[in-house]
């Protein structure tokens, strides 16, 4: 049987994407192996959004062709769309695949190890116009399952390369939504999370006037589901009516990730990002007054071009004053093709490091304030991992909390009384 081993950087998308990929190979009979061992076949699916998940990608391909200089190297993704030249020149690099037609990614890869010849095969993603739609054949090996229903980008925000490596909007149609979904719950999975690259604009490119807000009532409605949760939104896509089914139905998560990206006006309309940070403070608030026990996580760049001390100080008092769940930061990185690599007043590298690490503490902070809120509180969990003696797992609200236990809670809803700060989260004792 030929050996093949998957490994994934990056998005919940490419987490989902990898996931399908591995199925298509598991219907050929292929054996999945773990990637640090010996393999056949290796299929790197990569990021491209910032140089350094390149870099990656770059070390994990040249990691495979170390573990075995005879197998057959795979890359996809973002890097592979965006790059495939620079990719092709990688030594072991036999098979690239971009980011469509990987429904053919195992068709491809027999026919280069029949061949011995490097096959290239990166289509034109812009004419792209209908969702690739793969069936997951293979069932995770998780306790929550993505499942992407939208692909494809509009947006062009100036400092993001998406757009370019994944194409327009397509979205998945309804019935093949339901469908999935329908066989994740069969499966025995407790939580499913939507995900896409612009998952709030799903249904714009459809004719039947479906929005987002009418896939999450339709997947609420289904027998055995037990949560739902959502994938990273615009804040301007979040409508009243989302808002309503979250504060009144408790299988949908009451956590939304609302990307930021900068608390000072004059930054976002470089970005090209369209609202005000009066505007994300006014929804946010709005969220919060209907689901007081929401998190609310957000993604912050700092170092944009052009940014001043004045406006990185801006940005500071913004995101300190908004409450986030979490934050993620970032420093900006300058990518080739965008509208936002050729601008003037690029920030030195030092400068960058510098405010990331400022805006981290203020992103410590928060999520420490966070978490205090609920110290003394039952909430439920799903358990995720077992290490040593000790569960982990999520909230409904998205907490991290750890607690003892043993292997027969993975997978399993508990409800835990939260002790105190541990690690990344909480500690909790779970209640019988």
């Amino acid at each position: 049987m030929v050996r093949v081993a998957f490994i994934t950087l990056g998005c919940k998308v490419n987490q989902f994407e990898t996931e399908v990929i591995e199925g298509l190979f598991k219907q050929r009979n292929y054996e999945v192996v773990d990637f640090h061992e010996p393999a056949d076949v290796y299929v790197i699916n990569t990021c491209s959004v910032t140089h350094l998940g390149e870099r990656k990608s770059r070390q994990l391909i040249r990691r495979a062709a170390k573990t075995n200089p005879d197998a057959l190297i795979v890359v996809t993704g973002c890097y592979a769309q965006i790059s495939p030249d620079a990719v092709a020149a990688i030594d072991g690099v036999d098979v690239i695949v971009g980011t469509k037609d990987r429904h053919r990614i195992v068709d491809i890869v027999e026919e280069a190890r029949r061949s011995h010849r490097k096959i290239t095969a990166v289509g034109d993603i812009m004419s792209a116009r209908e969702f690739e739609d793969i069936p997951l054949f293979a069932v995770p090996a998780r306790t929550r399952a993505f499942l992407k229903i939208q692909e494809g980008c509009n947006k062009f925000c100036t400092y993001c390369i998406i757009p370019y490596a994944r194409g327009p909007l397509r979205s998945r149609p309804l019935a093949s939504v339901i469908s999935e979904a329908e066989k994740l719950i069969a499966a025995g999975f407790k939580e499913i999370v939507l995900t896409g690259i612009h998952l709030g604009a799903y249904g714009r490119d459809l004719d039947q006037g479906i929005t987002l807000t009418d896939v999450i009532r339709s997947l609420l409605s289904l027998e055995g589901l037990i949560r739902l949760r959502l994938g990273s939104l615009d804040s301007i896509e979040v409508s009243e009516e989302l808002i309503d089914l979250m504060a009144t139905n408790k299988k949908l998560c009451p956590h939304l990730h609302l990307p930021l990206q900068a608390g000072d006006d004059q930054v976002l309309r470089r970005m090209n990002r369209p609202y005000t940070t009066e505007e994300y403070r006014y929804l946010v608030h709005s969220v919060v007054a209907r689901i007081p026990d929401i998190a609310i996580s957000t993604d912050v760049i700092v170092g944009f071009p052009g940014e001043t001390e004045t406006m990185f100080e801006n940005s500071l008092q913004f995101v300190e004053s908004m409450d986030f769940a979490k934050i993620h930061v970032f420093p900006y990185s300058r990518r080739a093709g965008t509208p936002a690599a050729a601008f003037p007043d690029q920030v030195p590298e030092n400068e960058k490091r510098r405010r990331a690490h400022l805006m981290q503490a203020v992103a410590d902070r928060s999520a420490d304030k966070f978490q205090r809120r609920f110290l003394g509180r039952q909430l439920t969990v799903l358990f995720e991992t077992e290490s040593d003696g000790i569960v982990d797992g999520h909230t409904a609200n998205y907490l991290r909390v750890y607690s003892k236990g043993s292997a027969a809670s993975v997978g399993r809803i508990e409800t835990v009384c939260l002790k105190n700060l541990y690690k990344d989260g909480l500690w909790g004792e779970i209640v019988n």
